[in-house]
């Protein structure tokens, strides 16, 4: 048996190959000189949820569905006769659904290859596809060797500590030397955090580091962990709108200054209508409580209402998905999915978007003298604006139509005369 050596692009096709002939785990194993938990481990993190083989009849994946006798769920059907189980809304619109998950990916094969049911079954399916596989292998030696490893709470820690000794003269060397208790990570990669404005201290806090002659290099971040993707991603995403009919929010970040305040941008791409919040730093807990925030002041309800699903790219500030698709109850309010990598014209209308606020908002500009009343005021400009697209109707407009003007006013944008709208950096003379 060979050991201590990856599986190759050659390998997964075999195992595809064999999955879909009903191969047992342990012959495919002995067929590849592997053990078993290795192509074990290789399937159930590989498998990918798709629709390759739709069925024919309605996609009710409710555990309740054969005997459920629910109906009148709906406004969009008043004169309905027949059960809600029978329609292509029941999941969607029925608070007691619960999905039915197939026991048979539980156990080996762990996914739909080969499956003699497979044509007929109406659950979400799972397969594993050695082009998939292969690309998220590679992915995943890639990340690997990218990226802060550390968490934003035990960097959160590593701050409170660090940053203001640093802010009293001391060099890293000393405070490392006098306090080696303190710290799991060496003293270069302080140095690095440092000059990757991780921390609240900076290299210009240490006069000595700049004086010395800056190394090229490509900017630190965060660990992002792929598992929260799982699920989520743009192929999920684009499976789940093709059998509902709910609205898409799109949402992205809006950087000033490097290490400085930040834009979470959230865009609803039913009337180009976009909200956008200040925050202290680019992490995901900013992003956790911006949502907390919204579902407080909006209400369940009319939360759930303008965001049930939302699109984001694969930055570190939307890498916890469950705070952000969870109230404090443990109650689903939205569903987060993921753009591809590198791949941001999977969201055109935020990035569209943004050309609006760097109007405004200059590339390279710092947001640090902000406030939120600040950005209310830019929005305010911003989607007041009219647009051809929208029959020469501004976003807000749209968005008063749409969701009501009651809920405009608690989002604090407001309506600027067409005459009186600004979209210029003078806007903000700060």
């Amino acid at each position: 048996m060979v050991k201590n050596k990856h599986l190759t692009a050659e390998n997964r096709l075999e195992i595809e190959h064999w999955l879909k002939e009903r191969t047992s785990l342990k012959q495919i194993a002995s067929r590849l000189g592997k053990s078993t938990s290795t192509i074990s481990r290789e399937v159930r993190a590989r498998v990918v949820e798709s629709n390759k083989y739709p069925p024919y009849s309605i996609h009710n994946r409710c555990e309740k569905r054969m005997e459920c006798d629910l109906r009148h769920l709906c406004y969009e059907k008043p004169n309905c006769i027949k059960k809600c189980s029978a329609c292509k809304l029941c999941n969607e619109v029925c608070e007691d659904y619960v999905e039915e998950i197939c026991y048979k990916l539980s156990e080996p094969p762990y996914c739909c290859n080969g499956c003699q049911q497979e044509f007929r079954c109406v659950l979400k399916k799972k397969y594993y596809i050695n082009r998939k596989a292969q690309e998220a292998y590679q992915e995943t030696l890639r990340e690997s060797r990218i990226g802060a490893n550390i968490t934003e709470g035990e960097l959160s820690d590593l701050d409170e500590f660090l940053s203001p000794l640093i802010m009293k003269g001391q060099s890293v060397h000393h405070i490392v030397v006098n306090n080696p208790d303190r710290f799991n990570v060496s003293e270069k990669t302080l140095y690095r955090y440092v000059a990757g404005s991780m921390l609240s201290a900076k290299n210009i806090d240490m006069p000595r580091v700049c004086r010395i002659r800056p190394r090229k290099s490509k900017p630190i971040e965060h660990k992002v962990d792929k598992a929260c993707r799982i699920g989520r991603t743009f192929e999920d995403f684009t499976a789940f709108i093709s059998e509902s009919s709910l609205p898409v929010v799109e949402m992205d970040s809006v950087i000033g200054r490097v290490g400085g305040k930040v834009l979470l941008t959230i865009m609803f791409k039913s009337c180009d209508f976009m909200l956008a919040f200040i925050r202290e730093r680019n992490t995901s807990q900013s992003v956790i409580d911006i949502f907390d925030c919204l579902f407080k002041l909006l209400g369940a309800k009319v939360f759930r209402k303008l965001m049930p699903v939302c699109l984001a790219d694969n930055g570190s500030e939307f890498s916890n998905p469950n705070a952000l698709e969870y109230d404090k109850k443990g109650i689903r309010r939205t569903r987060i999915f993921y753009c591809d990598p590198y791949s941001a014209f999977q969201k055109p209308s935020v990035e569209l978007n943004h050309e609006f606020i760097r109007k405004i908002l200059p590339k390279g500009k710092s947001f640090d003298s902000f406030t939120q009343e600040d950005i209310n005021l830019v929005m305010s400009n911003i989607n007041s604006y009219s647009r051809g697209k929208l029959g020469d109707k501004s976003p807000l407009d749209m968005f008063v139509y749409i969701y009501g003007e009651k809920t405009l006013n608690k989002l604090s944008i407001r309506k600027i005369p067409s005459n009186e709208i600004l979209l210029k950096p003078s806007l903000l003379k700060k």
